[in-house]
C-alpha cells in the first residue's frame, strides 16, 4: 500500500512503531523495520554513547529505514542530532516541537523530520519551519496526552497543513488504518500495539497485565509528573494520587537522583533541561521536579518487571488487545485486515441521469 508516508520514508507499509522509552530498543525497532513498518528508536532514556551503540545495533539487524526519537528540549539535543546525521539514520522523530534550526540542520543532511504534535497550531508551526510530516496523537494515546480525541484532532490537522499526517492514538488494526486514510492521513502510528508483541523486551508478566486490562482500567492522571499521563490504573497509581504534595516531591527528588545516574546527565544539565521544560510548558517548579518520576517509574515496570513499583503507560486501545504476535505477524495482519476492510466498503454508483 503506497502512501505519502511510504514514499517519504521508503518503508513498505504505512505503519509506524512509536518511540517508547525503555521499550523501543534495537530489538523491537529492527523487528518492526524488517516487517516493513517504520521503527522508531527511543533515545530519551539513553546516554549519547548508548544512542550511538543502539543505532549501530539496529543497522546490524536490518537494512530497512528506521528513525530515532529525541527530546527537542534536552540540553544535549544537538549532540544527538549529530549522531543521527553521522550514523545516516533515515528519520528524526521529536516528542516536542524541534526548533527551526534543528529542523534545518537535519534536512540539510537529508534526514526526514517528523515531529509528534497534539494540537493543530503545533502542526502549523512545525510545517512552516520545514518539517516533512507530523504524527498527530489524539487523547486516546498512551503516555503524555491531550484531551482532544483522534477523530476530532486528525481532520483538523489534515485540513491545516500540506505535509503528510500520520494518525496516532487508538489504533491497533487494519480497520483503523483504513479509517485514518479516509480522514486524509498517510498512515498510522502505534505504540501499545507494538509494545504487546513477542519482539518487545517488556517482561512477560508486565505484558500479561496489559492483556488483562479492559478499557475502563486505563486512566489519565497528573499524579506522576504533574502533566496528563495516560496509563494503566494500578494500586501504585491510586497511592500516588492519594499522596500529599510533600511526600510526592520527596519521592521525585530521590528518583531524579536515580535517573541522573542512569542517564549520565550532570545536575547542571538536568537543571537546564528543567528550565527548558518549565518555560515550554509553563510549569511550576513543583511540576518540573515531579517530572523526574516518569523515567524511573517507567523503568521499574518496562525493564525490571516491578508492576508494584512502576507505572505502565498505555493507550486506551490496550483494552482491545488480546495476543502477542511477532512484529512480522502484526504488520501482515494489519495490512491484510486493511485490504479486507477496503474490499468490504460498499461501492456507490452515481444515480442515473434523467432524460432531457
Amino acid at each position: 500500500m503506497e502512501t505519502a508516508l511510504t514514499r517519504l520514508t521508503g518503508v513498505r507499509h504505512p505503519l509506524v512503531q512509536t518511540g517508547m522509552g525503555w521499550v523501543a530498543g534495537p530489538r523491537l525497532v529492527s523487528a518492526s523495520a524488517n516487517a516493513g513498518a517504520l521503527g522508531i528508536l527511543a533515545s530519551a532514556t539513553m546516554t549519547t554513547e548508548q544512542l550511538r551503540q543502539s543505532v549501530r545495533e539496529v543497522k546490524s539487524r536490518t537494512e530497512a529505514p528506521f528513525g530515532v526519537n529525541l527530546r527537542a528540549d534536552a540540553g544535549d539535543a544537538r549532540d544527538r542530532v549529530r549522531i543521527i546525521i553521522d550514523e545516516e539514520v533515515k528519520v528524526a522523530s521529536f516528542a516536542l516541537a524541534p526548533s527551526r534550526g534543528l529542523i534545518a540542520e537535519l534536512k540539510d543532511a537529508g534526514v526526514v523530520v517528523i515531529p509528534s504534535i497534539g494540537a493543530r497550531r503545533h502542526a502549523e508551526k512545525v510545517a512552516a519551519w520545514g518539517a516533512d510530516a507530523v504524527i498527530v496523537q489524539g487523547g486516546e494515546g498512551g503516555g503524555h496526552t491531550g484531551d482532544v480525541a483522534t477523530t476530532v484532532l486528525l481532520p483538523q490537522v489534515v485540513d491545516a497543513v500540506d505535509i503528510p499526517v500520520i494518525a496516532a492514538g487508538g489504533f491497533h488494526d487494519g480497520r483503523g488504518l483504513v479509517a485514518a486514510l479516509a480522514y486524509g492521513a498517510a498512515g498510522i502510528a502505534m505504540g501499545t500495539r507494538f509494545l504487546l508483541t513477542s519482539d518487545s523486551t517488556v517482561p512477560d508478566a508486565v505484558k500479561a497485565v496489559y492483556l488483562a486490562a479492559t478499557v475502563k482500567d486505563i486512566t489519565v492522571t497528573t499524579a506522576v509528573d504533574g502533566l496528563p499521563h495516560r496509563m494503566l490504573r494500578t494500586e501504585l497509581v491510586d497511592s500516588l494520587e492519594r499522596a500529599g504534595r510533600t511526600r510526592a516531591l520527596a519521592q521525585a527528588v530521590r528518583r531524579a537522583a536515580g535517573f541522573r545516574r542512569i542517564s549520565g546527565l550532570s545536575w547542571s544539565q538536568m537543571i537546564r533541561d528543567g528550565l527548558a521544560m518549565k518555560h515550554d510548558k509553563d510549569l511550576t517548579w513543583s511540576q518540573v521536579l515531579l517530572a523526574a518520576n516518569t523515567p524511573m517509574l517507567l523503568k521499574a515496570s518496562m525493564v525490571e518487571g516491578r508492576t508494584d513499583l512502576g507505572v505502565m503507560a498505555s493507550g486506551q486501545v490496550a483494552g482491545l488487545i488480546e495476543d502477542l504476535p511477532s512484529c512480522e505477524e502484526l504488520v501482515a495482519r494489519v495490512m491484510s485486515e486493511a485490504t479486507r476492510a477496503l474490499d468490504a466498503l460498499p461501492r456507490f454508483s452515481p444515480p442515473p441521469r434523467p432524460f432531457p
